[in-house]
């Protein structure tokens, strides 16, 4: 899971020039919302892709 979102926060970082630290902080965070989200609605465990 680690490596899944640093690899979004660079992606995200390389993609503009200006505020890249930030954007890419509030975009990595968004994303990391949107999984905890949809895991407490439906009431699931996180299995990391590695382990699938």
């Amino acid at each position: 899971c680690d490596t899944e979102y640093s690899r979004y926060y660079h992606l995200k970082y390389k993609e503009v020039n200006r505020a890249q630290h930030k954007r890419a902080l509030v975009l990595t965070a968004r994303k990391f919302v949107r999984l905890v989200y949809s895991l407490l609605t439906e009431n699931r465990m996180y299995i990391s892709p590695e382990e699938r």
